[in-house]
Order: structure tokens, then C-alpha cells, then sequence
């Protein structure tokens, strides 16, 4: 394939990494609304803009949650009780996209909406010097019980948000751009 050209958009791509330590420091509103305000943006099939997103950062209501929902067999996403704000991210299914979608299409483009959003978040969190980690490990149904949440939202994930403590040096490895993408044929 030909060179790439550099830019600043990949280098904040490089430079992100799932962070799973962080610093018990607060995040301040502005960043977690600017967050919010650039997964809001992204596109969505038919525009119907399935996410919701709830954030959790009172320590309180964080700490009742994380003791429920990352026990037992969900203990290894128990490093996210430590993020000074978690996101749950939830998805509105009653849209006739979604619907059609997964009915014609067999595909759950929901999935792929909140998927644009949710890294939408998370690059814009890391521009800001924040980390994150997704998360889908979780007992959702404590998280439904704990916070009230009504049947016309699915759970989707969470995103621990905070400062870390530090960040990993090294990427974890990654295909080769050549074993993944093909112009005009597939290779095997």
C-alpha cells in the first residue's frame, strides 16, 4: 500500500489506550460536557440518535453501584470503580430504523450508532488529557435496579472517565494494514 499521510487526527488515534488506573482526581462538568457534546454530534442511521448517555460521578451513588455491579463474576472490571465518573451509555430501541434494521438487514445498527458515539466520547476525552476504558462487563441488571432505569432503554456499556495515573508506553499490537483492508479484491 502507498504512505500515509500524517496527520492530527491519527496521532490522537495513536495515542489512546484503555486506561485501567486512575487518579482520584475530579473531572471537571466542562470536560465531561464537551464529551458529551462530541458523541452527540456523530452520525446515526436514519438520524434517530439511539444513545442516551448517564453519567455517574456523585462518589456516593458511584461507589453503591460499582460494589454492586462488578462483584462476582464481573469482578475484572472492578478497576473501574476507581474512575471518578462512570458513563452508562444506554440505547433507545423503539425507533423503526432499528427495527428494520435488525429485521432486513439482520444487523443492529443501534449497536453501530453507539459504537460512532461512544469513540466519538472517547477521542474527544483523550484530546482533553483524560482517559477511558470501555466497559461491557457488568451485571446489567443491578445497573437497571440501582439507578431506576426503564424498560425502553437497553444497556449497551459503560466508559470509566477520569485522569490516569499513567498511561501505557507501548500500543498493544495491531494487524498489519495490508492483512485488513484490500482495494478492489479480497486476499486471504
Amino acid at each position: 500500500m502507498s504512505k500515509l499521510l500524517s496527520t492530527k487526527f491519527l496521532e490522537l488515534v495513536r495515542s489512546r489506550r484503555s486506561i485501567r488506573k486512575f487518579l482520584p482526581k475530579p473531572v471537571e462538568r466542562e470536560k465531561i460536557l464537551t464529551c458529551l457534546e462530541a458523541a452527540r454530534l456523530a452520525p446515526s442511521a436514519e438520524n434517530v440518535q439511539p444513545w442516551r448517555f448517564v453519567v455517574i460521578d456523585d462518589p456516593d451513588l458511584k461507589k453503591k453501584l460499582s460494589d454492586q455491579i462488578f462483584s462476582g463474576i464481573y469482578f475484572p472490571s472492578k478497576f473501574a470503580s476507581e474512575a471518578p465518573v462512570l458513563i452508562l451509555i444506554l440505547a433507545r430501541l423503539d425507533f423503526l430504523a432499528n427495527r428494520l434494521g435488525r429485521q432486513i438487514q439482520g444487523v443492529s445498527f443501534y449497536l453501530i450508532d453507539i459504537g460512532i458515539a461512544g469513540e466519538h466520547f472517547v477521542l474527544q476525552a483523550e484530546e482533553l488529557g483524560l482517559g477511558t476504558c470501555w466497559i461491557g462487563w457488568f451485571n446489567h441488571r443491578r445497573t437497571r435496579k440501582i439507578l431506576g432505569i426503564p424498560k425502553k432503554y437497553k444497556i449497551v456499556s459503560l466508559i470509566a472517565l477520569g485522569y490516569y495515573e499513567r498511561k501505557p508506553d507501548k500500543p498493544r499490537p495491531r494487524k498489519r494494514l495490508e492483512e485488513i483492508a484490500w482495494f478492489n479484491e479480497i486476499k486471504n
